[in-house]
């Protein structure tokens, strides 16, 4: 596996997430297995403090390794100086709200129905939080 980073990621995030367009961005980090992505985050919406991040995958359970947690957490909170990173996931995608979770995420609020499948849910994590960027990992 390897990483790969550019606009090519952001538009695979986009139509693995169906969202619309590219997030404004062109900054996408992914992991590519035998030249196809099969796992990448687009970050967008970056303002010093804060980015929002759009996490993807092939669906697959064999993409995800230390390496591309620590690299998609070291360039938010280290290259980019942020202190906190946004996850917005629509109510409809139960898999994606339980892997935010799972990768240490919180629930900060609700925007009642702002996405297709019903609720937005956005959450967040804090720097010092981060435990795939700590020195422990």
């Amino acid at each position: 596996m390897s990483l790969v980073v550019g606009k090519g990621v952001v538009s695979w995030v986009a139509a693995k997430t169906n969202e619309f367009g590219n997030f404004g961005t062109d900054v996408g980090i992914g992991w590519q297995k035998d030249g196809n992505i099969v796992a990448g985050v687009a970050y967008a919406n970056w303002n010093g403090p804060n980015v929002e991040c759009h996490i993807a995958s092939d669906g697959s359970k064999t993409w995800l390794s230390r390496k591309f947690l620590w690299t998609i957490f070291d360039y938010p909170f280290n290259q980019l100086g942020c202190n906190r990173i946004t996850a917005c996931v629509g109510e409809g995608n139960s898999q994606s709200r339980n892997f935010v979770v799972g990768l240490g995420l919180t629930l900060e609020t609700t925007l009642k129905a702002a996405h297709p499948s019903g609720d937005l849910y956005i959450y967040h994590m804090f720097k010092d939080q981060c435990r795939w960027i700590s020195p422990e990992f």
